[in-house]
């Protein structure tokens, strides 16, 4: 694995707190074109040095430079809405009554 990667960082112009990480050099090239549809117009919002280190707030930058050396780029998904995860608990509560 590389010791640390100029990444890219693009947010979703469709879906809201969704983020695709890439190298800079290879670009959007590696993200498969039904992502690419789904993940709408790619607007760079950061230019980063990434290293195994460094302190993100939602993901692991190890886990960040796996998945781009792996399959090319890594896909940030937005974080659970707590009131959703809370409607979904009552339905179960109460589909249990």
């Amino acid at each position: 694995m590389s010791e640390k990667i100029l990444c890219e960082i693009f947010k979703s112009s469709r879906k809201e707190e969704m983020y695709l990480y890439v190298d800079k050099k290879q670009g959007l090239a590696p993200v498969p074109d039904t992502l690419k549809e789904t993940f709408g117009k790619p607007i760079a919002v950061l230019t980063m040095i990434l290293t195994a280190d460094k302190k993100l707030a939602r993901a692991s930058a190890e886990d960040i430079m796996a998945s781009i050396n792996s399959q090319g780029f890594y896909l940030q998904m937005p974080p659970a809405k707590e009131a959703y995860l809370l409607d979904v608990h009552r339905a179960q509560v109460n589909h249990q009554l």
